[in-house]
Formats: structure tokens, sequence, C-alpha cells
């Protein structure tokens, strides 16, 4: 007797044609939409560490395997304790909050989406103030009894350097700029090295910690094609660079290298292999059409992104940077 074969709502749903970005703008607008919209989802599925997982072992979640790739870059970066961070691209603040309570971090989450704002602000007062009574939904900082604390700002990364300037210069100086999967986003990323230098302290205690998506180098307009534009696409990013060209632009905009880049892709691919199972309810594509292209674009980009992890074409890799 023949078995069943599970099909997969994705293998039903065509995989939308290629469609560059009209604009750095344009770009913008549609990230900021689809964070809108998909943030409560996001923590629906992923919890509040909208990240990849480091695999240590086959037997971990996804949960653990997040917190894995935070200690790896606190272990990379040797970010010292009460450190004064900017977590550029924060989502809804899981980063910043297990820096605030495990590191004693004083943080600064920025993101562009004013409802990841909203999210990350609720589950840190839930975190820092349980009781209901002593909750106040205003509060700007909340801490922790670590000596910790966060507060989140709704602000476009590649504004950051002029929000926190006065007068020209920097009135906000921070011990560490901490990225994680937001910088392949930005269109003009040697802004974003010039601005994160000109943030940091300077000293052998600055600390620019980075973990991002790449693209292999030297890749076939083939691989280009098949494998990471579909990327590129549904996940809503300019053309991704490879691991060399973040190391380029930062020695450019002055920093020095602290942790050369690692190349991590095989212990967090499976990120996505989780992924691509918690995206089989039909309603769930059926909800993603409704939104456009964009929507059935971002769901394929999954299964584009296995694709890209399996051929080698696809990389991940962390990397830590300091201010003379």
């Amino acid at each position: 007797m023949a078995t069943a074969v599970e099909t997969h709502p994705g293998d039903k749903h065509e995989i939308p044609e290629y469609e560059a970005h009209e604009s750095s703008t344009s770009l913008k607008e549609r990230i900021k939409k689809h964070y809108e919209i998909a943030s409560d989802y996001y923590y629906s599925l992923w919890g509040q560490h909208i990240h990849h997982g480091y695999f240590k072992s086959p037997t971990e979640t996804k949960e653990e395997a997040q917190v894995n790739l935070i200690k790896y870059l606190l272990g990379i970066s040797s970010l010292p304790q009460g450190a004064n961070v900017l977590d550029v691209g924060c989502g809804i603040g899981g980063t910043s909050r297990y820096l605030a309570k495990e590191h004693a971090c004083s943080i600064t989450g920025i993101t562009i989406s004013g409802r990841q704002v909203e999210i990350a602000k609720k589950l840190t007062q839930a975190e820092t103030s349980p009781d209901s009574t002593t909750r106040n939904p205003t509060d700007e900082v909340n801490s922790y009894s670590s000596g910790g604390n966060c507060r989140f700002l709704e602000l476009d990364a590649e504004k950051m350097l002029e929000h926190f300037s006065a007068d020209g210069k920097p009135a906000a100086r921070f011990d560490a700029v901490w990225i994680s999967e937001a910088l392949s986003h930005f269109p003009d990323k040697p802004l974003f090295f010039r601005s994160a230098s000109e943030l940091l302290v300077p000293g052998k205690s600055s600390r620019l910690v980075i973990a991002d998506w790449f693209k292999a180098p030297q890749l076939s307009p083939e691989q280009e094609k098949e494998d990471i534009q579909p990327i590129e696409d549904g996940m809503l990013l300019p053309p991704l660079c490879t691991a060399d060209d973040y190391v380029q632009m930062a020695e450019k905009a002055g920093l020095v290298v602290r942790q050369s880049p690692i190349d991590i892709s095989s212990d967090v691919a499976k990120t996505w292999d989780i992924s691509w199972g918690l995206v089989s309810s039909p309603s769930l594509w059926m909800f993603a059409i409704s939104q456009g292209r964009d929507g059935l674009a971002f769901l394929q980009a999954f299964r584009a992104m296995r694709r890209g992890y399996a051929n080698g074409t696809f990389r991940y890799a962390i990397m830590c940077f300091e201010k003379p």
C-alpha cells in the first residue's frame, strides 16, 4: 500500500518573480510596513528573540539556541558588565532584555517599527514589574534587580547619529553598538559604520558587535539569481554583502578588528528547517497572500534560505570591532 506523501502548503504557491526595490526610501517603507504587520506573528512563532539560533547539540530547542547566539556574541566581544549599549534593530527587545538582566547593561534599543517598540515595552514592563499595580505604561526606562535597564525608541537607524547628537557632536556615547540581523536591511551600510564609530567611546573597551546574513564570495550570476535574489526579495534586503565587505567598511570608518568574521552557517541553518515547519498552516499562507506579493515572497524566502545554506551560497557570520 502506497504511503501518502505529505506536502507543505508552500509547495502549492508560486515563488514570485524577483522585483527590484525602487529606491532606498521605498525599501525602508516596505520594511516598516512588514514589521508593523508581522511582529505579533514573529512573537507567536519565534518568541522574544527574533534571530537565528546557534545549535550546539541536536536536542536544543530554538529558544535555547537563540540564547546560545547571544552568549557567543558576548564571548567574542568580551562586552564589559554594565556597559552602555545601543541595540540597533532591537526588534521586540529580546536581546536588550537579556543583556540588561544577565549582564547588567544599560540598553537603548532602536527599531524602525512603532509596533515593535510597543511590544518591547510591554514585555519589558511585564518582566521588570510583574505586579500590574506598579507598572506604568508611560515609563521610558525599565530597570532590573541586576542593575541593568532598557528603553526603546522608534528610530530609523540611518538617522541614529543625528538623533544622538547635539550641536553637530555626538551627545550620547555608547560603550557598545550591538546589531543582530538588521544591518543586512540597511541600504547605506557605510553610513551605519560611520555613525557607529562616531557614537562609540574611544578605547579598548569599545565594541561594535555584529551578527548578520551574507552571500558567499565569488558567486556566479546563476547562483545569485537562483539562491540569493529570492532571499533579498522576500526578506526585503538590498543586495547582500560578503562578510569581508563589512570588515572593509568598518576599517574605512576608523574601526579595528577585534574578532574577524566567524562563519557559523552550519550551526544556525537548522533555524530555517524549524521555521519552515512553523509556517505549515494553510491559513497562514492565505493571510500572506492577502497582504500582496511581499507577503508571499516573504514566506517563500524561508525555502530559499534553506536552499542557500544547503548550497553554501548563503552564509551567517559574527564579528566584532573596536574604536581606537
